[in-house]
């Protein structure tokens, strides 16, 4: 897929106030420190389209971006860690799964997790509460560069042996780097074919 055009739509922090066409959105979410606001700017080709920052947790609301005039890229909120008021963390964190139990544009979650480390408690919970609720999500590696490839392949390895331990097969993955373009194709293909066969099945009906 080649990036014509990455626009910035909207920011809150109610589900009801997402745009109301039915274009297709594809969401990103992560740990507050897994590198998502860079990811999403290496993918768009966009060097601040997403706002990153050396505090975590500077993502608080819902945000959309159109891209190609024909899909969303929606950056949400990092779970966990995060600088904020007490009030102001039960208000972001409550819309997250909001999001993801009533937003019927929504067609598939990436959820990113720091290549570096063994399986966190609160990225597997994540991916379980996801599991439970039927929402179609990949994993997405990021920060891939900090490693060698035979330390990539191992650390890979290992999470997905950590998930079969409670799930029968393993979600998509993809091994990613912000600062060496690693993996961009390879995800925005898959948003590429998605979109194609969600296309077909319009035309078909």
């Amino acid at each position: 897929m080649i990036i014509k055009s990455a626009e910035f739509v909207m920011s809150n922090s109610e589900v009801a106030k997402c745009p109301k066409n039915n274009l297709p959105e594809y969401a990103f979410i992560g740990r507050s420190n897994v590198g998502k606001s860079s990811l999403i700017n290496m993918l768009t080709n966009h060097k601040n389209l997403a706002k990153t920052s050396g505090r975590p947790g500077k993502t608080q609301l819902i945000n959309h971006f159109l891209i190609n005039k024909n899909w969303f890229l929606v950056d949400l909120p990092g779970y966990g860690y995060a600088r904020v008021s007490k009030s102001s963390k039960k208000q972001f964190q409550r819309f997250i799964p909001d999001y993801f139990q009533e937003r019927q544009q929504l067609v598939l979650a990436f959820v990113l997790v720091d290549i570096r480390h063994e399986a966190q408690k609160i990225d597997l919970e994540f991916m379980e509460y996801m599991g439970e609720n039927g929402i179609p999500f990949s994993i997405i590696f990021t920060k891939a560069d900090k490693l060698k490839p035979k330390a990539i392949e191992r650390n890979v390895a290992a999470y997905l042996q950590e998930l079969l331990k409670t799930w029968e097969e393993t979600p998509q993955y993809f091994v990613t780097s912000s600062s060496s373009a690693i993996g961009r194709d390879e995800v925005l293909n898959e948003i590429e074919r998605t979109n194609r066969q969600m296309n077909a099945l319009k035309e078909q009906s």
